[in-house]
């Protein structure tokens, strides 16, 4: 078991609102059209990085017929806008790194709202590659504490080949390389064990432990600022706030 980051139970809450507004819908919905450029087939058989799209979008309870108009705008039917994939590198509160992942038509306005919501809420953007390296890119499937147990699970993952378990709080986190991202997550569909999520995400190779509420207030701040952005895709950093702080900030 490694260190586990709780942050990453913020993102999913963080998620679960955001659909209430409409805009997670909106992000899977790029992402979708993304897959399908980038993976030159609008059969999810055929191009695993839309398959993960789609199942993303099922796990956060897209309308089937929403898939399916993206899949075709994206293919050329209706027509599709491109989208250019651009990573942003940033310090916030504390020293804690924060990986942006955009998806936007207009780069000078990406860039431009990614560095006001960093400068407004105490960080700075940074130059490319400074804060990279501090993560790997991992295959992630999220698991439901309330549904497994962490010996059961742990026997299943060591038998999909997938190489480490974390605890989230709220989940486990199974983790493998990108290359045996397909296989894993074949075993559990085909053994009909339900995941939370699967996706390909930027795991921190270290953790920055916040114990004060201020700096803890500080950073989700500025998490939830990034993450508003329509053109942020995903937000990755590397904080780890303890339960008992988290239940004492109030945004």
């Amino acid at each position: 078991m490694s260190g586990h980051s709780k942050w990453s139970t913020i993102k999913r809450k963080k998620g679960a609102a955001d659909a209430k507004r409409g805009k997670i819908f909106t992000k899977l919905i790029k992402e979708i059209v993304v897959a399908v450029k980038t993976g030159g087939s609008s059969d999810p058989d055929a191009n695993p990085k839309l398959r993960t799209a789609v199942l993303n979008a099922k796990a956060n309870s897209m309308p089937k017929d929403n898939i399916t108009r993206a899949i075709k705008k994206a293919a050329g039917e209706d027509g599709a806008t491109d989208y250019m994939e651009i990573i942003y590198e940033g310090y916030g509160p504390a020293g804690v790194a924060f990986l942006v992942e955009a998806l936007t038509d207009n780069k000078n306005r990406a860039v431009g709202e990614i560095r006001h919501a960093f400068s407004k809420n105490g960080g700075n953007l940074g130059k490319n590659g400074s804060i990279a390296w501090m993560f790997q890119r991992k295959g992630t499937l999220e698991f439901d504490k309330e549904k497994f147990d962490e010996e059961g699970l742990m026997e299943h993952m060591l038998e999909s080949g997938a190489e480490d378990m974390t605890d989230e709080g709220t989940s486990w986190q199974i983790l493998c390389e990108v290359a045996e991202f397909e296989n894993v997550r074949q075993y559990f569909d085909d053994n009909s064990i339900e995941y939370l999520s699967a996706t390909i995400a930027m795991i921190p190779e270290n953790f920055v432990e916040i114990k004060d509420v201020e700096t803890a207030t500080k950073l989700l701040k500025l998490f939830d600022a990034l993450e508003d952005l329509d053109d942020v895709q995903n937000l990755y950093a590397n904080f780890d706030i303890p339960e008992e702080v988290q239940a004492q900030v109030e945004l």
